[in-house]
């Protein structure tokens, strides 16, 4: 797989690192998984244009706290 392919289907790589994160999957499972694998490879090739996979499940770790808390809220709320 070239770098361009892998720039090229970044946004399926996040997607489907949130979706794992969804499912509740733990980090030894999701990092024996394709798109870590592939996040990875784009940060070790371009680290000033891709964040290291770590680092975006952090991100996409808080995002979704965010969202299920503002739910949990918001439905407490009504």
């Amino acid at each position: 797989m070239t770098i361009g392919e892998l720039e090229a289907n970044y946004p399926l790589y996040c997607k489907a690192l949130r979706l794992l994160l969804q499912e509740g999957r733990s980090l030894e499972a999701i990092q024996r998984t394709v798109c870590w694998e592939r996040l990875a490879k784009l940060h070790l090739c371009l680290p000033n244009r891709y964040k290291a996979p770590d680092y975006l499940l952090a991100v996409l770790r808080r995002d979704l706290h965010a969202v299920t808390t503002a739910s949990a809220a918001g439905v407490s709320a009504s």
